[in-house]
């Protein structure tokens, strides 16, 4: 087999690899179709399902003691170029692609399972060790299974049209390492300067991760009588992220922000506070008593979750044309015994194959239903809402990551808690056995949208590089498989040292707070009650996507800014602006030396996400350590507001002047 590796090292990424594809342009990847590079190998899929393991094991420690788990992808990725020069024959590309995916799969079906799967502990439901795993493990094949068809839709068709953060820094790290030279220094450097930055503001108090000027007079007036709050995240894999998406996407991203915080709260505040100490359904305090933060929770975010589904709604939608497409194939093949010929770069898994797996996950679903002692018209009810959901979201959690690289999941599997809660309570499921149902079913639908919205990551930096689509299909079920025994046992072990969520009286274990899934059992819980759903605020939010969609505007971004908070989408509005004008010295200069400039903004900007998710990981794994305390590295001013907050804010704008300064560099380079 031919491996071609040395015409890599003075390849780059096709100039149109980021941008929309003119009429009759196709898209060349680095590694075209008629070359042949080693792709699944015995070293490629025992490293991916190693790191995949041991990423799962400290992404749930992570995420249940301090409701933040690990990026995997990223940092992975890095791994994977350092492991390739352990071997007489370098790992090509296409390998490292191939352990990126498998040991990706950690964080996503991780992530998913932590918001769900620890309430059933809390509730003292006390699950069987299978029943733990299965919920992991269903899930995750299910969303792998449902995006499958919807590949071609948004890897292939929206060309250029999806900005895909993640996937760019991913694809810029693997494309670097593959070349070496100039760009690799500079992506390592941008790197170890994100790592180093975002790892001291995150983990220690040297200054204030977040800027909100409430030390201005001004400002705080606006908060204490408007109840308006400004909010920024000052970190380098935010405004790194923030550059990849672009202005235009940016500005819509932050756009919903800015109508929560500056229009939706202040209007609700200003309307209850002339209440008195009325209590508005679903809050349990008056209006009057609420702070903007509790305004947000208890009303607002209801409206961005409606948003959020109607905009899946519309994704779905959209997509159908292609989906068509590809039954179509199934049908071609299923008739003519075989499937019209594709090239490698565009060849899925058989979707008779993807059919036959989804009528098994459903026949398993269906008989760990029936394990429960329910009718077996709750257990057709159950599957149908687990298929529905799982599917509905996959599309959702793909729209998501495209554009703006946060999956929904908190949204999205709180909306199906709400909604699975009313239609089972109606078909007389409550109880310890309806809360043991309703969350069962949740964290299936969580860990699936949470493994399609990864996954679709790693199937765009496939097509860029010129993975085989199959290939990253066949070995993701792996790292799925993996991530599900891991997480699932990792959860069951953690249940038995410590309590979940709040200390029990008379309980003297350690408690691991396990906020969202201690959020989700509050909810369960009350619904299972019999308590009224606030249908008027989902339905609020539905109509602002319609409304959106009849301007031409995309909804999911802007869904997506209502319902994150304001201090992650203003600091991606200063890397759009950074972005823009970076690409506009670009223009200026043109020639080699504007693409260059191109290039370099690009690989800074993934230098900064693959930089802060490494400070990250570092950051969480520290606080696991018994002796860990904020205070291990403590400045004398961290505590003065007016100080910290401007050192904060200088120093975010050091590292914006270090991006546009590091990227025009590349007019003298050429």
């Amino acid at each position: 087999m031919a491996t071609a590796t040395p015409d890599l090292e003075t390849k780059s990424l096709p100039a149109n690899a980021y941008q929309p594809l003119k009429e009759g342009e196709l898209y060349v990847p680095l590694v075209p179709t008629g070359m042949s590079l080693p792709e699944v190998t015995w070293r490629a899929v025992l490293w991916g399902t190693l790191l995949c393991i041991v990423f799962s094991v400290a992404s749930a420690y992570s995420a249940l003691k301090v409701g933040q788990g690990m990026e995997a992808a990223i940092p992975i990725s890095i791994l994977a170029i350092g492991l390739a020069r352990m071997y007489r024959r370098r790992s090509t590309v296409l390998e490292n692609m191939i352990i990126t995916g498998m040991g990706g799969a950690s964080g996503s079906v991780v992530a998913g399972a932590v918001f769900t799967v620890p309430a059933l502990y809390i509730l003292h439901l006390d699950p069987h060790p299978v029943q733990t795993i299965f919920i992991c493990l269903a899930g995750g094949c299910l969303g792998i299974l449902f995006l499958i068809p919807l590949r071609r839709y948004f890897v292939r068709e929206m060309h250029g049209k999806f900005p895909f953060p993640e996937a760019t820094a991913i694809t810029e790290v693997l494309v670097t390492g593959e070349k070496g030279g100039s760009q690799a220094k500079l992506l390592i450097q941008a790197t170890i300067v994100a790592a180093i930055y975002d790892f001291f503001v995150t983990t220690f108090h040297v200054w204030k991760e977040y800027v909100n000027f409430q030390f201005v007079p001004v400002m705080r007036t606006l908060v204490d009588r408007q109840r308006m709050v400004f909010n920024f995240d000052a970190i380098g894999f935010i405004l790194g992220l923030g550059y990849i998406m672009g202005l235009r996407i940016a500005m819509i991203f932050c756009a919903g922000g800015v109508l929560v915080n500056f229009v939706l709260v202040p209007v609700i505040w200003f309307l209850g506070s002339h209440m008195g100490d009325v209590t508005v359904y679903p809050a349990t305090i008056p209006i009057s008593h609420m702070t903007a933060a509790e305004i947000y929770r208890n009303y607002v975010r209801f409206i961005g979750v409606g948003a959020i589904a109607a905009a899946g709604l519309v994704g779905i939608l959209k997509s159908l044309r292609v989906v068509a497409g590809s039954f179509g194939i199934a049908l071609h093949a299923f008739r003519h015994g075989e499937a019209p010929h594709m090239e490698r770069t565009d060849r899925d898994i058989p979707i008779m194959a993807i059919l036959l797996g989804v009528v098994v996950g459903a026949i398993a679903v269906a008989v760990f239903y029936g394990q429960l002692h329910v009718t077996w018209t709750v257990v057709a009810l159950g599957l149908g809402l687990t298929l529905l959901f799982a599917f509905f979201f996959t599309t959702v959690a793909a729209n998501a990551i495209a554009t703006t690289a946060n999956n929904p999941a908190s949204g999205m599997t709180l909306l199906t808690v709400i909604i699975s809660a009313v239609v089972l309570l109606k078909f007389g499921l409550s109880g310890t056995t309806g809360m043991f149902f309703v969350m069962a079913l949740a964290g299936m639908v969580c860990v699936a949208l949470c493994a399609s919205g990864q996954f679709i990551t790693d199937l765009k930096a496939g097509y860029w590089i010129g993975s085989t689509p199959a290939a990253l299909e066949k070995v993701k079920f792996i790292g799925v498989v993996a991530a599900a025994i891991t997480a699932g046992l990792t959860i069951i072990l953690l249940a038995k040292a410590f309590q979940f969520g709040e200390a029990a009286p008379g309980d003297m274990r350690q408690v691991l707070a396990a906020p969202q899934a201690s959020a989700l059992k509050a909810v369960v819980e009350g619904f299972m009650s019999g308590q009224p759903v606030a249908y008027v605020l989902f339905g609020i939010g539905a109509l602002v996507t319609v409304v959106l969609e009849m301007l031409g505007v995309s909804s999911m971004v802007f869904a997506l800014g209502i319902y994150l908070p304001l201090q992650l989408t203003t600091p991606i509005l200063a890397g759009g602006f950074l972005s823009h004008l970076v690409n506009k010295r670009a223009d200026k200069t043109g020639g080699d030396s504007g693409r260059s400039i191109r290039e370099r903004g690009v690989i800074v900007a993934g230098g900064l996400m693959a930089g802060g998710a490494l400070g990250g990981v570092f950051g969480a794994a520290l606080r696991l350590l018994p002796k860990y305390s904020e205070d291990m590295v403590h400045t004398p001013f961290y505590s003065n507001e007016p100080v910290s907050q401007t050192v904060s804010a200088l120093m975010f704008v050091g590292l914006c002047l270090y991006v546009w300064f590091r990227s025009i560099q590349g007019k003298k380079a050429s």
